[in-house]
């Protein structure tokens, strides 16, 4: 019987770096790594009813809210939002220039 040598399999180390290389996969962590730091620049009324849900052309954060009137009074905080965002946004070098409120993306949590 011939015994059978498993040696061609590649190792975990050189598939992490080879997606490291990946501009996508770099792009997707730094966003998810933005998207943490939305509970820690909200009021704190605010958190359990409002989450980041996407990134839209020209640097605009889609944030879903649970309904309107969490999404109208996010709005009035924007100026707010983005100073606070600020720190966070350079260490990530990224860039946020708005937020759009969309109760339409909310999906709750169960």
């Amino acid at each position: 019987m011939k015994k059978v040598l498993y040696t061609d399999f590649e190792g975990v180390d050189s598939v992490i770096s080879s997606m490291m290389d990946n501009p996508q996969f770099k792009k997707a962590i730094a966003r998810t790594n933005l998207y943490n730091f939305w509970d820690k620049i909200i009021p704190s009324k605010f958190k359990g009813k409002s989450k980041p849900y996407s990134m839209a052309y020209g640097g605009v954060m889609i944030v879903a809210c649970e309904n309107h009137i969490v999404a109208q009074e996010l709005s009035l905080y924007k100026i707010i939002l983005l100073k606070k965002f600020e720190p966070y946004l350079k260490s990530l070098k990224m860039k946020v220039t708005d937020f759009r409120f969309d109760p339409k993306k909310w999906i709750p949590d169960n």
